[in-house]
């Protein structure tokens, strides 16, 4: 297992299931994890254990690597909201869809992405797409033991910040691929679209996740 003193100091903002179970899937790894939230008391609801809930701004501001766990649509406005200092040189790791209300559709795609717009709001960061294809069901590591290996398609455009992103995947237990400049989230959002519609909507489950293999 990797080791605790060769993992980045991690800061997830947003405390939803995606946010809370990365968390503590990266605490239980042995990573040093922080919750940047709106909420403390509702994010401690979801079961942190000793994983620190600080104020946005707080979390990001001591992590390496800040994961913006949060819907699309809100994440610009966070973003926003931060001090530049805050994610000067970091990695600022995307997770997200840019779903419809309903779930049937992307409100971006083709020409741009949820994970562009980011960057264009954090500038002095550097933006890695990633972890979009996967349920917070399948976060543990546990919740894959003894089955497939599970890939996490890894965007972006500095080398050595997706170097990170793919070790802390490797710390989960999961595959991480090379997935090409940032750009290619435009095409990686919509294949967490459509992980969506397999788990929910075609009774896979949400235990379902997409493979890129070599046939």
């Amino acid at each position: 297992m990797t080791t605790t003193a060769i993992l980045p100091k991690v800061a997830v903002l947003g405390a939803g299931n995606m946010g809370a179970g990365l968390a503590r899937a990266l605490a239980a790894a042995g990573a040093s994890v922080s919750i940047g939230a709106r909420d403390a008391t509702k994010a401690q609801a979801q079961g942190l254990g000793d994983v620190p809930v600080l104020a946005m701004e707080a979390a990001a501001a001591q992590a390496d690597v800040v994961v913006l766990a949060l819907p699309h649509g809100t994440s610009v406005q966070v973003l926003q909201g931060l001090p530049a200092p805050a994610l000067q040189g970091k990695v600022l790791v995307d997770i997200s869809n840019p779903v419809t209300a309903d779930f049937q559709g992307l409100q971006l795609g083709t020409t741009t992405s949820a994970a562009e717009a980011i960057q264009a709001a954090a500038p002095g960061a550097h933006v890695v797409k990633a972890f979009n294809t996967i349920f917070a069901q399948l976060l543990a590591p546990e919740a894959r033991q003894g089955k497939a290996p599970v890939q996490v398609f890894v965007a972006g455009d500095d080398a050595g910040a997706k170097d990170r992103v793919r070790e802390l995947a490797r710390a989960l237990a999961f595959e991480p691929v090379e997935a090409g400049p940032l750009r290619n989230s435009r095409y990686l959002e919509p294949v967490g679209g459509l992980n969506i519609q397999f788990g929910f909507f075609l009774g896979w489950g949400p235990t379902t996740a997409p493979a890129w293999v070599r046939a």
